[in-house]
């Protein structure tokens, strides 16, 4: 309480205790020293002027003391207030505060569970897919084996190179252009015969994969042995293309050339790389080397020649029936000149016929025009346009 006192207040009263203290003291001096009956008048003086400001200084010092407590209570009230306002501000702060963290929280969560679903039901599709590629996978890792067993039997070999000689050959030429297994020569038989009208006649073509060497010269471990494998790959295809040169060129049955067919662009990619010699020397035996791709553009041009050869050989149908077309282009001709001279009398008959329409209401109107008098006065005169016109 006393820290809040007036400093002025606390200075008058400081003051009044110390003339209390000093009357005090020289009342006391006067009564030792003199303890005459002036003295002690003097001190009673000073004693009661003394008392009066302290009394005057007590009153003050009350005055002060209930102004300092109603401003305290005051300054209490409004602090109160304003404790009060800031606890109602500072609560719905909170509370706001609360309500827009809590709908964040819920949003996040919301949000949280809507993506981890989505990621589990991605997650399941992903897994899904990872299952079923891995089985494929686990079938195309059993097929491959298969595959591996079907290639290193000679026998098995040479049926694969049959089937996708036959799966081109059908997907681009029509049933009757060729013939698998056909006979001829002196009985030998070729694993597909192109069927071609003269020149350049029958083409045949033999399926041969020399696997044997293309693994030898993949499986070389340094220069030496890679240029061996390559060489007796190359003699291997020299001897496959001389074998289909005896074979299968017959003169006077077939053309003068046939078709070698290799059902691996890897060996024959490697033959055109690296064996240039053999490739020529199969030009010169007249013995072509196709794979599966420069198979399918060789049966397209099969085709369009075979499409040309029909057209040929129809050709003088197309012209017996364009000159029936233009026999019956003539007869339309001459029907639509008749027509025409039909429409021309039609024309000229209602040219007629509107002209005595136009005569028959001119005299209409001439009749509506005459005026009739008695019929005893009335001659009986035709009009002069009438007897004009009869």
């Amino acid at each position: 309480m006393f820290d809040s006192l007036d400093p002025t207040l606390i200075m008058l009263l400081a003051g009044g205790a110390a003339l209390l203290a000093l009357a005090l003291a020289f009342w006391l001096a006067l009564r030792d020293r003199r303890g005459s009956s002036e003295a002690e008048a003097q001190a009673q003086a000073l004693a009661a002027l003394t008392a009066e400001k302290m009394m005057a200084a007590q009153a003050e010092l009350a005055g002060r003391l209930s102004q300092l407590a109603e401003s305290q209570a005051a300054a209490q009230a409004r602090l109160a207030q304003q404790m009060q306002a800031q606890e109602r501000q500072l609560s719905k702060s909170v509370e706001d505060r609360l309500a827009d963290v809590t709908r964040r929280i819920g949003e996040t969560l919301d949000k949280s569970s809507t993506q981890a679903t989505q990621s589990l039901t991605e997650l399941k599709e992903r897994l899904a897919v990872i299952d079923a590629a891995q089985k494929n996978i686990t079938e195309l890792s059993t097929q491959v084996v298969g595959l591996q067993d079907i290639l290193s039997n000679k026998q098995a070999r040479g049926a694969f190179g049959e089937v996708q000689l036959e799966n081109l050959v059908q997907a681009v030429l029509p049933p009757n252009a060729y013939q698998f297994q056909a006979q001829i020569g002196d009985g030998k038989r070729v694993d597909c015969l192109l069927i071609l009208p003269n020149p350049p006649g029958p083409i045949g073509i033999d399926a041969k994969f020399p696997l044997e060497g293309y693994r030898a010269l993949q499986n070389a471990q340094d220069d030496v042995a890679r240029n061996v494998a390559r060489k007796a790959l190359g003699a291997s295809v020299l001897k496959h293309v001389r074998d289909i040169r005896d074979r299968y060129i017959v003169p006077g049955e077939t053309a003068d050339s046939a078709l070698m067919f290799l059902p691996s662009e890897a060996i024959y990619a490697e033959l055109h790389a690296n064996l240039g010699d053999v490739v020529e020397q199969s030009y010169r035996e007249k013995v072509w080397i196709v794979s599966p791709t420069t198979l399918m553009a060789t049966l397209n041009t099969v085709r369009a020649v075979l499409k040309d050869a029909r057209m040929r050989e129809q050709a003088h149908i197309i012209q017996r029936e364009v000159q029936l077309l233009g026999t019956d282009v003539g007869r339309l001709d001459e029907r639509v000149e008749k027509l025409q001279t039909h429409f021309n009398q039609a024309g000229e008959d209602i040219r007629q016929i509107r002209i005595s329409t136009e005569k028959v209401t001119k005299r209409a109107g001439r009749i509506e025009e005459l005026q009739l008098g008695p019929a005893e006065e009335t001659p009986l005169v035709p009009p002069p346009d009438r007897l004009a016109g009869e």
